[in-house]
């Protein structure tokens, strides 16, 4: 058996819309870029702590990651956090970067479904193309619009990244 499904607990896709549609806020506004790895960086990573609104017990993390030597290969994402620290990747948005199933080299987004967990595949191992963003901004704002998530500056006031 695949190790996801013994470390992701079941979920219905009702309880992963129920997680999507939870209205959240980020309570580090102004989350650091940092290189990783430190010794001889490949990308750039910074990550959004994120509570519900209404539930401050539910606990999320948005991350944003660049590739330095390709602005086409991107993801940024957004994961539930248990009480316990287990992460459930509940959706991915991806640059045009690389290959995926039928999908070559176009932006796609990645969500979490019951059958993947269920078949003990990565939660968000499905994808589907999308037009909606082209850069690394355009997906984090595709993101918090999807996920309503509130609390960062406007992309029009965030320095760019290259």
């Amino acid at each position: 058996m695949d190790c996801v499904a013994m470390t992701t607990r079941l979920r219905t896709d009702d309880e992963l819309e129920l997680l999507r549609a939870m209205r959240k806020r980020v309570t580090n506004p102004g989350a650091r870029w940092s290189d990783k790895p430190t010794g001889a960086p490949v990308h750039r990573q910074r990550s959004f702590k994120v509570r519900g609104e209404d539930d401050w017990e539910s606990r999320f993390e948005v991350y944003q990651r660049q590739n330095i030597r390709d602005v086409a290969d991107f993801s940024c994402g957004i994961a539930h956090v248990s009480l316990d620290g287990s992460r459930l990747t509940l959706a991915r948005y991806n640059g045009p970067g690389h290959e995926h199933g039928d999908i070559l080299y176009r932006p796609h987004i990645h969500r979490a479904t019951a059958r993947a967990i269920a078949s003990g595949k990565k939660p968000e191992h499905e994808a589907e193309e999308t037009d909606r963003f082209e850069t690394l901004e355009g997906a984090l704002a595709c993101l918090v619009d999807d996920f309503t998530v509130v609390g960062l500056l406007p992309l029009r006031d965030r320095p760019r990244l290259f």
